[in-house]
């Protein structure tokens, strides 16, 4: 079969690695992908957002299965128009990657349906958000409604924090127009735990669970990113937590979706505080996370392609996603500067040292080939990730493989997956 695959980063190159496992396909495309997924896959210079082109190329090539990677083109409805051609695909339709779309409506779903989460407020006026503060307790969090790469959040220690973070959000909108609306959230403190889902609009399946590490740079201190490493599992994620999410959280999200007339086929990411109350839902995402992506589904044993038929078809209950019994850790290597500002352009070197081992991946990100050489072209360049038996061994592999790795101005953090030392 042929399979398409919509993105470009990190996610996509462990989304492509997985399809090209599987015997099933013979032929995979990305548009745009990136020069790692230009060795598995014939990318094509489509943008993720050109829904006419990707429907016309699907359609001419005779696709016989679209994977949408990102959220930008899952909120903003790529699924629905390749249905309306008559094309199979994996990802939520419009009104469902609406959970990930709009951090007002997932939290007012969460009240409506009494799915555990921080209390919270939603503004449309920079005015009445400004009053709310006045009487407010701190820290407190505000949250830009839309899609804002993994940025639009900031947590405010004081009064003065938050009211410069609402001219920020709301006026300045620094995160475009995902700042018309904002959320007004109470902080919570805890462990943060991702755990990705396959949901087929009735049946949800967990994947293993992961921890990313969203700043800059070490001790949790910079820039929040698009992630700057990850690790799973997650020891923190226990058996007790678990029963308590099947019951409380994962299914009565997917319930809640149908009940709302927005069923939901695809990926729901649960992204959850364990909180001294008990686990509580910080924020739901509507596809792979990324860097997760890159240390969930290179521990799956079952075959991608059957998993995204059965959640297409609705038949996820007839069959069960199995994890390895054991570890991955990522840690992303970035262009110095990420993620503000930054040099793009240098040769990338060492890549050919992954060629052959299996316990060890590089997951491209931002990425180009000029002249027959890989060279930077991202702030997040690559995703160096290894499996081992244990959380300790995995992290010493992987930290062992960014050595391999050469370009200028690399950077990394060097304490992904710390916690594991404290679990």
């Amino acid at each position: 079969m042929k399979v398409l695959i919509v993105g470009s980063g990190g996610r996509e190159h462990a989304i492509a690695t997985s399809v090209a496992k599987s015997p099933k396909v013979d032929k995979i495309y990305c548009a745009p992908g990136n020069a790692g997924i230009g060795q598995i896959a014939e990318c094509v210079p489509i943008g993720a957002m050109e829904f006419d082109k990707i429907v016309a190329f699907a359609k001419e090539k005779e696709i016989d299965l679209t994977v949408v990677g990102m959220d930008d083109p899952l909120v903003g409805g790529l699924v629905d128009e390749l249905e309306k051609a008559g094309l199979r695909t994996f990802g939520p339709r419009k009104n469902a990657a609406i959970l990930e779309g709009s951090k007002a409506f997932s939290k007012d779903l969460m009240k409506k349906y009494n799915i555990p989460t921080a209390a919270y407020e939603t503004f449309d006026d920079p005015k009445e958000a400004l009053a709310y503060l006045e009487t407010s307790e701190y820290p407190i969090v505000l949250k830009a409604d839309g899609l804002a790469l993994g940025k639009g959040v900031l947590i405010c220690n004081t009064k003065e924090e938050a009211i410069a973070g609402v001219k920020e959000i709301m006026e300045d909108k620094k995160f475009g127009t995902a700042g018309n609306r904002m959320v007004v959230e109470e902080f919570m403190t805890g462990r943060e735990v991702s755990v990705l889902s396959f949901v087929d609009g009735n049946t949800i399946q967990i994947m293993s669970s992961a921890q990313d590490h969203k700043r800059a740079k070490d001790g949790d201190q910079g820039l929040n990113t698009g992630g700057m490493g990850t690790f799973s599992p997650s020891p923190f994620y226990t058996a007790e937590v678990d029963d308590f999410c099947q019951k409380n959280i994962f299914q009565k999200t997917v319930d809640a979706m149908k009940a709302e007339g927005r069923e939901f086929k695809g990926v729901i990411f649960f992204g959850l505080m364990l909180t001294p109350k008990g686990p509580k839902v910080l924020e739901y995402n509507a596809r792979f996370g990324d860097p997760e992506a890159q240390v969930v589904l290179p521990r799956m044993k079952n075959d991608i392609i059957d998993v995204f038929e059965a959640c297409i078809d609705g038949t996820l209950d007839q069959m069960k996603v199995e994890y390895e019994d054991n570890a991955a850790v990522c840690v992303v290597l970035a262009s110095d500067g990420y993620p503000v500002s930054y040099e793009k352009g240098f040769p990338i070197g060492g890549l050919d040292a992954f060629d052959g081992k299996d316990d060890y991946f590089c997951f491209h990100a931002g990425t180009a080939m000029k002249d027959g050489t890989f060279v930077t072209n991202g702030g997040r360049v690559l995703g160096v990730t290894a499996k081992g038996d244990t959380l300790k061994e995995a992290r010493e592999k992987a930290y062992k493989a960014t050595e391999w790795v050469s370009f200028d101005n690399k950077y990394m953090r060097n304490d992904i997956g710390k916690a594991i030392d404290e679990a």
